[in-house]
């Protein structure tokens, strides 16, 4: 299928973050679009496609809302974002992905789940190379001819598309993954075609992986919870296999 494929795949037999960890993440990530170009989602497509991951994740409509409204007020503190790397046990690259209203705390608590897991933080660009940023998109299948759909996808830079199966929802679903610079020429095609975007995104996605026994992956998953765990982590990403 492709690495992207199998990236997809082995997250998803992970355990994910809570609900609120999630509507979370997507809050900040609505804060900072709307004070960047406005509460506004038919001139702010950023917005919009944000709006469609809140509903994909089942966040409730008033929270969306509120959210939006918050970016607008004077009180709300501006986030910014910021991206820590570094390894975490056994030579396993992690790359942090934040969103924070003060820089001090959040390196330092980043800097403290590395040490006390027995790994060290980076420099900027350490292991950074080490991953493809990607632009994703999960849209309903319904009677979409696949093969056609992906010749005709090919022009706007995508590298791979692949079927998934959501059991929670019972929808049959097509992924599409293609790099990061192609995220707004993409979603154009896509709205162009009259196909809905369920969801959209960036990833990061290991260029090589590392195989660990069961217990040095139990050291690493501890470093990766509590980095998950803390409020300025929006996504944490890592070069250990499965």
């Amino acid at each position: 299928m492709g690495r992207a494929f199998e990236y997809r795949k082995a997250r998803k037999m992970k355990r994910w973050s809570s609900m609120a960890k999630v509507f979370t993440r997507i809050t900040k990530d609505i804060i900072m679009a709307v004070k960047e170009s406005g509460p506004s989602p038919d001139a702010n497509s950023r917005l919009k496609a944000l709006m469609q991951n809140a509903r994909d994740a089942n966040m409730p409509k008033e929270n969306v809302e509120r959210a939006i409204k918050r970016a607008s007020s004077k009180d709300q503190a501006d986030y910014k974002e910021m991206v820590y790397e570094g390894y975490g046990p056994h030579g396993i690259a992690v790359l942090v992905e934040t969103a924070t209203d003060n820089t001090t705390r959040t390196v330092g608590n980043v800097r403290s789940y590395f040490n006390k897991c027995n790994g060290s933080l980076g420099t900027s660009g350490s292991v950074e190379f080490m991953f493809d940023r990607k632009c994703f998109f999960k849209m309903a299948k319904g009677t979409l001819d696949l093969e056609e759909f992906e010749f005709e996808m090919i022009d706007f830079g995508v590298e791979e598309i692949f079927e998934e199966h959501d059991e929670e929802k019972g929808l049959d679903l097509i992924m599409i993954y293609a790099p990061f610079a192609e995220y707004g020429a993409i979603t154009k095609a896509l709205e162009e075609k009259g196909m809905e975007i369920l969801n959209s995104g960036f990833e990061r996605i290991p260029m090589d992986t590392k195989t660990l026994t069961e217990e040095q992956q139990a050291e690493v998953e501890k470093l990766i919870e509590k980095l998950e765990e803390d409020d300025d982590v929006q996504a944490v990403y890592h070069t250990m296999a499965g």
